[in-house]
């Protein structure tokens, strides 16, 4: 029998097998042959494409992968509660978390992008005009070169860890006008595609395909949000994906993780929208510090 995979949408679990659907219901995995991971949606599609390549390979393993936040992820980790914890910030970031106890396993990049819904006639802005939007500053697309069409603003929800990147890089200190907050980053895909005059902002894995339909992605400051953009931090608004354990973990999570990471995933990591940390010519701290280096994987495992 090959392994489970559990994909859980807020109180909703699907039982996947390498057949198809099977069941739906609550989790009744065994423990000790169950890895239970929690948190960013950013990451989501990562982590349940990974959980499904992995449990191909390893048989009578349970991978159950369930969103809610980078918040949330890191919150449930630490207290023990799941075995990972998905982020795209570092724990250090999150009020009440004690980094000291988790491990932080960085298994990719997450680019973020303004996105808009594709009846809006601006394909650029200034990142002070990006500010100004989600200040409340501006509030037609006319006064940054689009239709007289109110804006509609879709926010993330508070704890999200797309949001707190996407606040520090763009926001610089400004509060963020009170507005729509979606839990995830679907929600947040779905409501702009479908929304006249809506912006918001999304993990790069969340613009294309068909999905995002309905969906165009912004230029800042004339930098086009792509990968080699990403790599060089030309293009500023990103976050490591990382995978949060405790100290000492068990031996499915440490196989799990090890498969992450592999070189088996480069490709798949690439396809899904993501970037490899190794193939950053930048490294981030916790503190948003930047710095170019041609050892990468070196400084990245020593911080």
């Amino acid at each position: 029998m090959k392994g489970k995979l559990y994909l859980a949408v807020g109180s909703s679990v699907a039982l996947v097998l390498a057949g198809g659907l099977v069941s739906g219901g609550a989790v009744h995995a065994a423990s000790d042959s169950r890895v239970m991971a929690v948190g960013s949606t950013a990451l989501q599609p990562l982590a349940t494409q990974a959980a499904e390549m992995f449990g191909e390979k390893h048989a009578g393993v349970n991978v159950v992968v369930q969103g809610g936040g980078s918040g949330a992820g890191l919150s449930q980790v630490g207290k023990g509660g799941v075995t990972i914890g998905n982020s795209d910030i570092f724990a250090s970031q999150k009020a009440g978390v004690d980094a000291k106890k988790l491990k932080d396993h960085k298994v990719a990049v997450v680019g973020i992008v303004p996105v808009v819904n594709e009846d809006i006639k601006v394909k650029s802005l200034t990142m002070n005009q990006l500010r100004d939007i989600f200040s409340g500053k501006i509030t037609n697309w006319k006064d940054v070169g689009g239709q007289d069409e109110m804006i509609v603003l879709i926010n993330r929800a508070q704890g999200s860890g797309t949001r707190f990147t996407f606040e520090r890089e763009v926001m610089n200190g400004e509060d963020t006008k009170t507005a729509q907050e979606q839990d995830d980053n679907g929600a947040v895909q779905k409501i702009v595609s479908k929304t006249p005059g809506a912006i918001s902002y999304l993990a790069f894995s969340y613009t294309s395909g068909p999905n995002a339909k309905g969906l165009r992605t912004l230029s800042i400051d004339k930098v086009s949000p792509t990968d080699k953009n990403v790599r060089s931090n030309k293009w500023q608004i990103w976050a490591y994906g990382h995978i949060y354990t405790a100290k000492k973990t068990d031996k499915n999570t440490k196989v799990y993780i090890k498969f992450v990471k592999s070189s088996a995933m480069k490709k798949t990591i690439k396809k899904l929208g993501y970037f490899p940390v190794s193939d950053m010519n930048v490294v981030r701290n916790a503190d948003g510090d930047v710095k170019k280096s041609k050892l990468v994987n070196e400084i990245i495992a020593v911080q």
